[in-house]
């Protein structure tokens, strides 16, 4: 019986196919809205993900605050070499603790010149970064005692500088003062937050406070946690030290934040899920949509094939024999849409994900969801015409015209 009733649901879509394809539009576009808005999602989460984790393993970002209120107005102090040697003395889960100073500055190569930032620091950046170098060297020991010019860069500011030339040997004016390019960092591409991590040039940080800066003052502290220490026991190990160091009372608030990027990355990829169940249920909205057009059609034809439902039901049908047909033929409708949506939906999830440059995360949940519930869809808005059908009077139905 299941079969005949699958079997005339075909035929009558045959007979039918334009306004078949009309009725399921709703549905398509639902269950490919759905779909692509989930899978885009998820691959924006994925690649936040990704891109918070290249930025260090297990990193803490040590700044100094300074805040601004009521009867306030004041910069916090900021921190020195000291302040990084006593990290690494006194805490043994650090793995490694790199003091830095930055500024945006023009380099010049030739009749090339592009803005980078500059970064002043020790070989311990390259560490709690995951920075790798495709060519050259780090800085030698002599370098960062001495103070000496030694550069090395990023692969944007090779490309804006020397092209496809080998930069390594070369030396570029960094605010007037001849560097020596010693490394090239390989490429990382872009940021969660949407910077460039490869538009960089890194000196040692004594050259930089005394070239540049004028000062030995460091702006931040980056420290790297060892595997399978907990960071939030490292967080308040290092904020103990840092208050001491700063001759914070008990009473005074801290006048510098320890940042911990798992929780950035935490709340960031929190944020993306949100967006994308938000944007999946405005796209969910579409199946409803389809849903009504399909009741709307069933009712139609319901009307249209009264006589036959009547002939059906005077040569000895059941109620409920005429109640299937129409649910699966409203069910075979939905599962239709559902599938077109799916392959549609696939297809348009590959090509956008390629255009906006994020991974594309094949979701077998959310497909097998959507289908259920676009044939689902059929079934309920399918189930009052199916009854209206059942529940024809066969004399009244015959007489139909």
């Amino acid at each position: 019986m299941l079969w005949n009733a699958f079997a005339l649901a075909l035929r009558e879509i045959r007979r039918n196919v334009l306004r078949s394809f009309l009725t399921i539009l709703g549905i398509v576009i639902g269950v490919a809205a759905v779909i692509i808005m989930v899978t885009l999602g998820g691959g924006a989460t994925l690649q936040v993900t990704q891109q918070i984790a290249s930025l260090g393993s297990n990193l803490l970002i040590i700044s100094p605050s300074r805040r601004l209120g009521p009867g306030q107005n004041v910069g916090a102090a900021l921190f020195s070499v000291g302040d990084a040697q006593a990290l690494v003395r006194e805490i043994p889960a650090l793995a490694a603790v790199a003091p830095m100073a930055s500024r945006s500055l023009t380099v010049v190569y030739g009749h090339a010149n592009w803005s980078t930032q500059v970064i002043g620091t020790s070989n311990e950046y390259f560490t709690v970064r995951n920075l790798t170098l495709r060519s050259g060297r780090r800085f030698s020991d002599s370098e960062l005692r001495a103070g000496a010019p030694a550069c090395i860069i990023g692969q944007t500011v090779r490309d804006k500088l020397f092209g496809r030339q080998d930069p390594l040997g070369e030396r570029i004016r960094v605010q007037g003062i001849a560097c020596s390019v010693v490394g090239l960092l390989e490429p990382k591409g872009q940021s969660a937050m949407g910077s460039d991590q490869d538009d960089l040039a890194i000196m040692p940080l004594r050259a930089y406070q005394r070239r540049i800066a004028g000062n030995q003052d460091v702006n931040q502290l980056q420290v790297s946690v060892r595997e399978g220490t907990s960071t939030s026991r490292a967080q308040q190990d290092i904020e103990h030290l840092m208050r001491e160091r700063r001759h914070l009372s008990a009473n005074e608030e801290s006048n510098f934040n320890v940042m911990d990027m798992k929780e950035i990355s935490k709340m960031l990829t929190s944020t993306t899920e949100v967006l994308t169940a938000l944007l999946g249920a405005v796209a969910a909205v579409s199946l409803l949509v389809g849903g009504i057009g399909i009741m709307n059609i069933m009712l139609v034809s319901v009307t249209e094939r009264t006589r036959e439902i009547g002939i059906r039901l005077a040569i000895g049908a059941l109620e409920r024999e005429v109640l299937l047909q129409f649910l699966v033929e409203a069910a075979v409708l939905s599962s239709l849409g559902g599938l077109i949506g799916i392959a549609l939906a696939l297809v348009a999830s590959a090509v956008l994900a390629a255009l906006l440059n994020v991974p594309f995360v094949f979701n077998a949940t959310i497909v097998a969801v959507a289908f259920v519930f676009s044939a689902t869809v059929g079934l309920v808005f399918g189930y009052f015409p199916a009854r209206k059908a059942a529940r024809l009077d066969p004399i009244e139905a015959l007489r139909h015209e």
